[in-house]
């Protein structure tokens, strides 16, 4: 009998061994397969660099003073602050396109103050100008190592005006040379200049200002550099200063509304330069880094702002 007992007892153990072993199995949700899978940590993707804005430069026409272009270059170029785009017109255009073939600020202002004016100067008067305009496009040309507007360092537009239809006209391939001396053109100064059966002129007609080519160029900031304002206090000595004196003054009026879509205006102090004057090179140079230096602060928050 205790054996019969004892038997009873050890199947009643095993019974609930084995539903405690099932209920075990069960609240774990799975059947044990094998050893644990490692955990695996999750992978955080870093974050992507900021992007910088594309920065156009906008260069404008005022004959002699073009100079200050210069030292507004230099400014950005110490500030670490390189153009994407560059666009001129006028005298705009010749220092924009020696710019956009590699040459340095510093090495602008060294070729700035070893210039000879008759490197750039061919006189034809009379005829329909007092110069052919050649020249200058033969110099730019040599400093451009021959380059086509296409094929340079820095994407680059030069602004003309097509004397027919009054309107404006960015080359931005072919001949560099041919173009800026399109851009370059005053009338009665120069020549108009003839391309594909069409005759162009100075680019400042129109456009003394180009910032809404920079912007068609794709230029996120723009920095348009005004070099038109009115030569205060300078005597006119002759003809061809009234002329380029008139001229400016047009151009000054025209520009103001194309710089309100601007983000940043440099304005550098020419009081007293006169459109002639390459002998004041130095002090333009001066001022277009003076005028530089004044929104520079400005200039750094727009670039700041639009960095995404």
């Amino acid at each position: 009998m205790e054996v019969a007992h004892n038997f009873w007892v050890l199947r009643r153990l095993a019974g609930c061994l084995a539903v405690a072993s099932v209920a075990l199995l069960a609240g774990c949700g799975v059947l044990p397969s094998g050893p644990a899978a490692p955990v695996t940590p999750a992978v955080v993707q870093p974050k992507p660099a900021p992007k910088p804005p594309r920065i156009g430069v906008a260069l404008g026409g005022g004959a002699a003073r073009g100079f200050a272009h210069i030292g507004v270059l230099q400014v950005l170029e110490e500030q670490g602050i390189r153009p994407d785009v560059v666009v001129g017109t006028s005298a705009g255009s010749v220092v924009g396109a020696l710019y956009a073939a590699g040459k340095t600020p510093t090495e602008l202002a060294t070729m700035a103050m070893s210039l000879d004016e008759s490197s750039i100067t061919d006189w034809v008067f009379p005829g329909r100008s007092l110069l052919k305009g050649e020249a200058l496009a033969r110099f730019v040309r040599t400093h451009t190592g021959g380059k086509n507007i296409e094929a340079m360092r820095v994407p680059l537009g030069i602004v003309a005006t097509d004397l027919q239809s009054g309107q404006p006209i960015l080359f931005r391939r072919g001949d560099v040379g041919t173009a800026v001396r399109a851009s370059s053109s005053v009338p009665a100064v120069f020549e108009p200049v003839r391309i594909s059966g069409r005759e162009y002129i100075d680019g400042g007609a129109v456009s003394p200002v180009p910032v809404r080519f920079a912007r068609q160029m794709g230029a996120d900031v723009v920095i348009a550099v005004d070099i038109s304002a009115i030569p205060e206090g300078m005597p006119v000595k002759g003809p061809v200063d009234i002329l380029l004196q008139t001229y400016n003054i047009m151009g000054h009026a025209i520009s103001q509304f194309e710089l309100q879509d601007a983000d940043v205006v440099m304005r550098p102090k020419l009081e007293g330069i006169g459109s002639t004057e390459f002998s004041a090179r130095r002090l333009s140079i001066l001022a277009g880094r003076e005028a530089a230096l004044m929104v520079l602060p400005q200039l750094k928050e727009r670039i700041a702002a639009r960095t995404r």
